[in-house]
Formats: structure tokens, sequence, C-alpha cells
């Protein structure tokens, strides 16, 4: 694959919105090739938002992407919820809107869902020695640390994400069920690989 002329981002805050803008320039994607959409905070349900604009971005992206390589990244927090609920509420949100079922051979599309947020990945993938990591699926870590405090964290983060996502030898064992899956979705929208 090569790189996508056009990255759609769908995201519920800032902090996803900082990790993957990062993430997607730490992958080559030149930023004016990039297009977030967040939800606005306040505004109800910013999960339900994410579902609903999911299913408009997949439609553009598979429109798209018959004419120009087209990527869709849509992250979501599971929160509560399981990660597989959250994947079955965007399956759904398709159906909801007469869109075709999400076939992963053909669509470039990644759905990223974290359990509980972004910050459990955070904190994992910017642990030191990640391998060895209490960090856990099991509890929030969201409220764990200042706004700076996270955001200083999201460049390793990212830098981890990136080398484990080009060289599958160097993840650790213990991964976090949330982030393999995610591992697994991001080849399907960027180029990957040495």
């Amino acid at each position: 694959m090569t790189n996508p002329s056009l990255v759609m981002v769908i995201v519920e805050d800032q902090r996803q919105q900082q990790f993957l803008y990062r993430f997607l320039v730490n992958s080559g994607i030149h930023p004016r090739k990039i297009d977030i959409r967040q939800s606005i905070a306040g505004r109800g349900s910013a999960k339900q938002w994410v579902c609903s604009q999911f299913a408009q971005s997949a439609e553009a992206c598979r429109r798209r992407n018959s004419n120009a390589a087209t990527s869709l990244l849509v992250m979501m927090d599971a929160d509560q919820l399981s990660v597989a609920k959250c994947s079955g509420d965007l399956d759904a949100a398709l159906a909801a809107a007469n869109q075709a079922k999400f076939d992963p051979a053909r669509d470039s599309i990644a759905r990223l869902i974290p359990k509980w947020s972004i910050e459990t990945w955070i904190l994992y993938l910017s642990s030191d020695g990640a391998a060895k990591s209490p960090v856990s699926e099991d509890e929030p870590y969201k409220d764990s640390k200042s706004e700076e405090q996270w955001s200083a964290l999201i460049p390793q983060a990212v830098k981890t994400l990136f080398a484990w996502t080009r060289q599958a030898e160097v993840r650790p064992t213990n991964l976090l069920d949330s982030l393999q899956r995610a591992l697994q979705e991001i080849p399907r929208a960027l180029p990957v690989g040495r």
C-alpha cells in the first residue's frame, strides 16, 4: 500500500486527536493530507457522535477510494464497555445508514478502540519497558495525570506505536488486548512494514 492522498480521522476528544495526528505524521503522512473531525464537548455523547460520523465518513472514504487512495481512522474510547461492543456499534451505524458492511479485505478503514480510554494506551506505550508495564485494561487512568502530563507522554507513546507497526518482533508478549487489535487494524489504513 502506498501513502494515502487523504487520511480522514474521527475522534472523540483533543487527546485522541493529538495522539493520532502525531502518529500519522510519524508514519509519513503530510499534515495537509490529514482531515480530523472531533466531537464538540458538551454536545451529547461523543461515542454516539463518532458512530454517526463513521457511517458518513466510511461512505465518503469508499467513494473517494475509487479515484484516489483514501483511508479512514476512527477512534472511540470503550470506557466501561467491551471493545467488541463498540466495534459492533460502529457496524450498526453502517447498517442504520444503509451502508455496506465493513469489509476488512476491501475497506481501508482502521477502527481504534482503546479499553477505557486513549490514556490507557498512552500510559502503556510510553512506559519504560512496556513489557513490564503494570498498566491494565481493567481500570481507568484518564484522571490520573494533568493535561500537561498526558501531552508530555504522547510523543514517546506514538514513537513506540510507530515502531510496533513496523516490526512485530519488537512488541511485548503482554500487549493490551485493545492495542493488539489496533495493531491488526492499522495496516488496512496505512502502509506499514520495515
